[in-house]
């Protein structure tokens, strides 16, 4: 009888109960064999955690002390799960019983292969993907990341278009499996993002240390998606833009991280330019408040950052050779490609200028 793996599905929340209680019974109807489901609580003050234990006895709850954000909530949590694979699955998506075997079945086939994502599609609309992870997240080479069936506002409707599963250059936050010992090996995620594009920079960690970043195409689900911050909440735009040069700080060589911020600085004032025309003021301070957090930041010599807990190494020097670094970035500029020559969809793209 073949071994099947351990797999643990662990739901972080934050006064979620709504979520909850309309989301968790799709979650319980999963067959996969070797499961365990687990929630995570961030010092929730809605009654999440009775809730939880009053209707779901069963389920173990891991709680924090405090709201750790999304980043701390789970470095904390999974220290004390115990599995071979991790599913960070979000408290607002809907699963169907099977959408776990065929992720687990592709990243076996594969050793290199340290995070995966299924297909993800939108809740209220069934028919087009969802703007947290669509079809698989790609990059291009100033640190803008956009997916197949997404680039910025636009979103795809699934006409059968990505229904195959292969290498992408990150997975989604939203229902990202992860092995345990690669999610330990990257040191998990980097505190400092507290939400929002934690994710990319995990996979692009874990892409420098020579794994592989997986699409799903066989296995979907379905997300909300806003379900702690609004896509209008101006703290979400902060978070956004600085943790965009996090990404950057983190994952590219010096020389290479110094000339693509400064690109993107002067991008992301385009940006804030374009907020204050539009009459979004907090928008725009917010984009200014990131900039500042993440100069700052430069200047603080005792803070620990990521890259003191992970091994040294960089794009350009994998551990494993036999591995594309690069697998799903795009050469050029997307903000060009979408805002000047107008192409909408992934497909439009070139595909000869992804590496």
């Amino acid at each position: 009888m073949s071994y099947t793996p351990k797999v643990a599905v662990v739901i972080l929340n934050w006064n979620g109960i709504k979520h909850l209680r309309e989301f968790l019974p799709s979650v319980l109807s999963s067959i996969y064999p070797n499961l365990d489901i687990i929630i995570g609580d961030n010092a929730s003050t809605d009654g999440s955690v009775e809730f939880i234990k009053q209707e779901y006895p069963s389920i173990r709850i891991i709680e924090n002390d405090d709201n750790y954000g999304f980043t701390g909530g789970y470095n904390r949590v999974l220290e004390h799960v115990e599995a071979d694979y991790y599913i960070l699955l979000n408290s607002d998506v809907e699963v169907s019983p099977g959408w776990i075997q065929p992720v687990i079945n592709l990243m076996e086939s594969d050793l290199l292969i340290a995070a995966a994502a299924p297909k993800i599609l939108a809740y209220n609309q069934k028919d087009h993907f969802e703007h947290a992870g669509a079809a698989g997240g790609f990059i291009d080479r100033y640190g803008y990341p956009f997916c197949q069936g997404r680039m910025f506002y636009e979103i795809e409707e699934d006409k059968g278009q990505y229904e195959q599963s292969g290498e992408v250059f990150w997975a989604t936050g939203a229902a990202l499996f992860i092995k345990k010992h690669c999610w330990h090996e990257a040191s998990g995620f980097d505190d400092r993002f507290f939400a929002h594009m934690e994710e990319i920079d995990l996979c692009w960690r874990l892409k420098n240390m020579g794994y592989k970043v997986m699409y799903c195409a066989e296995s979907e689900v379905f997300h909300l998606g806003g379900g702690t911050l609004n896509v209008e909440n101006p703290f979400k735009t902060y978070l956004n833009f600085r943790n965009n040069l996090l990404l950057l700080q983190n994952n590219l060589p010096f020389w290479r991280a110094v000339f693509v911020i400064s690109i993107r600085i002067w991008m992301d004032l385009l940006a804030l330019l374009r907020f204050l025309t539009e009459g979004k003021r907090k928008d725009a301070w917010a984009v200014s408040r990131a900039h500042q957090n993440f100069v700052l930041s430069l200047f603080k010599r005792q803070h620990q950052s990521i890259k003191d807990k992970r091994p040294k190494v960089t794009a350009a020097d994998c551990t494993l050779p036999t591995v594309n670094c690069k697998k799903g970035m795009y050469k050029g500029s997307l903000v060009w490609e979408f805002f000047v020559k107008k192409k909408r969809h992934f497909t439009d793209l070139d595909p000869d200028r992804f590496y």
